[in-house]
């Protein structure tokens, strides 16, 4: 009798969040979901969650901020969802919250999308979305060169700033003796 070996299926390891395509190409999500909050990593699409009224909120702030920073200081800009990001690097292509591209960075900024990754990407935590900012964006954000990533967590009443060390890595800031964060 001859012995028979089992193999394990091939382990599958799916991004977080309601996923509502497989095997899609990346022209296929530009054309058919990136216009109504839809991300693309490795084939899958997933929707993003509805925007609560405190996400609004944080998010508007935040964008009128940043535009009143760069009218005054014209060093880059400020792009909201369902602006994508395009990072060929991991694979993926997301639409941080809000992501700011400064005039030095060495991607192209076109008519619908970074391709590259900013300098800056700006997350609003929901509830649906802990697993996805904290787990699998940190992760692609900071593989792909996108040098600060910024998390305003209402749910936790928290925010985190990281910053990409000479390593590569993203290093938690902290604040100065007075309080304050730079950038």
């Amino acid at each position: 009798m001859s012995e028979q070996i089992m193999t394990p299926p091939e382990v599958v390891e799916y991004p977080a969040g309601k996923i509502v395509a497989l095997n899609v190409t990346a022209d296929d999500y530009m054309r058919d979901y990136a216009a109504d909050y839809h991300e693309w990593v490795r084939g899958c699409v997933i929707k993003m969650s509805p925007v609560s009224n405190t996400h609004d909120e944080y998010d508007g702030y935040l964008y009128l901020l940043l535009k009143a920073y760069f009218a005054h200081n014209p060093i880059g800009v400020v792009k909201k969802a369902p602006f994508v990001m395009r990072l060929d690097a991991v694979g993926s292509r997301r639409e941080p919250d809000l992501q700011i591209i400064l005039k030095d960075n060495p991607g192209e900024l076109t008519e619908t999308a970074m391709i590259g990754a900013a300098d800056i990407c700006i997350e609003i935590v929901s509830q649906e979305s802990v697993a996805r900012d904290y787990g699998d964006k940190f992760a692609e954000y900071e593989a792909a060169g996108v040098r600060e990533y910024w998390l305003f967590d209402p749910i936790r009443q928290a925010t985190h700033f990281h910053r990409l060390n000479e390593d590569g890595h993203y290093k938690e800031q902290q604040p100065d003796e007075d309080g304050y964060y730079s950038t």
